[in-house]
């Protein structure tokens, strides 16, 4: 059975800098991959390049059988495969509905239609009552479940999370944990970058762990974040792991 995502010898360049390194990987149906490793790993780069913001220098990309490497994003996203952004940008002057509506319209070609998957999404994530706000009125936690809500609303099958929960608080974060469970207990396969240790750990069925744009190793969570490399090179020895 084809796998949904497919990643094989993938590198990039920026100038001389290599900042991915011969990337292979697959995701399968209903998974929960997380991403971590050091700012500067490559992480949200890899991001881009699935996604079609960055064209890869080398290697390929499939989703569902497809090659995908060099099509646009709208492209790629109207074939299922989304992502939020680590730096939360809503359309600051327009209300949350219409914010979402947007995304809604990747898929949906009536305004109605759209609304109404709007809706729905935003009811999912916690939002309806806020849905008449400007999207520039919310709080930081708001602003990342309006990221997500715009995701969704392009109807996903695979969903990219670039560091939803950076910066919330406790409590925050495990309603955002609750969120990301509820997405996948609809169907929809993730693909999460993500520095609290504590959510990769509770949330993924695999980790893929990179630094300097090499995979260091992949495996469930308790192999990756108990690996020497990972440790040297990300959680460090206090790493509650680090010594098995």
């Amino acid at each position: 059975m084809t796998a949904l995502l497919e990643v094989a010898n993938v590198s990039k360049w920026f100038g001389g800098n290599r900042v991915l390194q011969d990337i292979s990987f697959s995701i399968e149906r209903g998974e929960v991959v997380g991403l971590i490793g050091p700012n500067g790993a490559g992480k949200t780069t890899l991001f881009n390049v699935i996604t079609g913001f960055l064209r890869p220098k080398s290697g390929g990309l499939s989703f569902e059988g497809r090659e995908i490497a060099g099509l646009k994003p709208e492209i790629i996203a109207r074939m299922g495969l989304c992502r939020t952004f680590q730096i939360t940008k809503p359309f600051a002057n327009i209300p949350v509905l219409q914010n979402v509506m947007i995304g809604a319209l990747c898929r949906e070609t009536r305004v109605k239609a759209a609304r109404r998957r709007a809706e729905e999404v935003l009811d999912f994530v916690g939002l309806a009552e806020k849905r008449h706000l400007l999207g520039r009125s919310l709080t930081i936690s708001d602003r990342k479940r309006l990221e997500v809500a715009r995701g969704l609303a392009t109807s996903p099958q695979l969903f990219l999370l670039d560091e939803v929960m950076a910066g919330l608080t406790p409590h925050e974060l495990q309603a955002m944990m609750a969120l990301v469970d509820r997405i996948r207990a609809t169907g929809v396969t993730l693909f999460i970058i993500e520095h609290v240790m504590a959510a990769i750990m509770q949330l993924s069925d695999r980790v893929i762990a990179l630094d300097y744009g090499k995979m260091l190793c992949t495996g469930d969570p308790a192999q990756v974040t108990c690996n020497p490399d990972v440790i040297k090179a990300y959680l460090g020895e206090d790493y509650p792991g680090a010594h098995g």
